[in-house]
């Protein structure tokens, strides 16, 4: 009998992480105005709390240490929510089925908390909120780089829909010399970097690029600490993961 595979693999933790996204975006919709500016202060990232303000800021002193994760629930809109549920979709999907849940969530989670200290570093004292998942998504498109070519090279892109977890992960160092996964990243960055032009603020009004470069460049380098042991035995040690 012929085999059909589901046009739509998507990984349950995917959902989930899809799920609580609109469930605080449409939580935040049926609050009044300033019930709505409160909670998305709280849950945002705001770096100045780290400059002497937190305990002014909503949520005080305890969103010191959540916001480096709660940022990634808050969106501006359904158009900034939409984006990044499309992106997520896109390289969640091979990523965590490839690694199983509880490893893609805490890569994601990985990836968020190292774009928001990327933000942080480049923006000290900005009392602006810093919302949305993209750092933690770049993160995994990081991630992919690490096997989507050789998936390309084997039986082709349906094996990150099929069986994701057969794709041997190139090595750090090999990945970083791939000419393909180079120019992908050069992209990514010029991409980032163009956004800058023309956008004088960062936050809900803006584009937060210096996360999205840390959340990327932390899945790209990190992603053997995150990858599921491989079952087949090979010579091959990625020493640096």
């Amino acid at each position: 009998m012929e085999r059909h595979e589901p046009m739509f693999n998507i990984h349950g933790a995917v959902l989930g992480l899809l799920g609580a996204m609109i469930a605080v975006h449409v939580v935040r919709l049926a609050l009044p105005e300033n019930w709505d500016a409160w909670l998305t202060w709280a849950l945002a990232f705001v770096p100045a709390r780290y400059a002497g303000y937190a305990a002014e800021l909503p949520g005080g002193d305890v969103t010191a240490v959540t916001s480096f994760l709660t940022h990634t629930l808050v969106h501006g809109d359904w158009v900034h929510l939409g984006l990044n549920a499309a992106w997520l979709v896109a390289f969640g999907g091979a990523v965590a089925n490839r690694v199983g849940a509880v490893r893609f969530l805490a890569l994601f989670a990985f990836c968020s908390v190292i774009g928001a200290v990327t933000f942080l570093i480049f923006n000290p004292g900005l009392l602006s909120p810093m919302v949305g998942a993209s750092g933690g998504i770049s993160g995994l498109m990081g991630a992919t780089m690490r096997f989507l070519f050789p998936a390309i090279d084997g039986r082709g892109l349906a094996a990150l829909r099929e069986d994701p977890g057969s794709v041997r992960a190139m090595p750090l160092l090999v990945t970083l010399s791939d000419k393909r996964v180079v120019a992908v990243t050069a992209v990514f960055l010029a991409a980032n970097i163009l956004a800058v032009l023309g956008i004088g603020s960062v936050g809900l009004s803006g584009i937060a690029w210096e996360a999205h470069i840390g959340g990327y460049f932390a899945g790209l380098l990190f992603f053997g600490f995150f990858d599921a042991p491989q079952t087949d035995d090979s010579s091959e040690q990625d020493i640096l993961h």
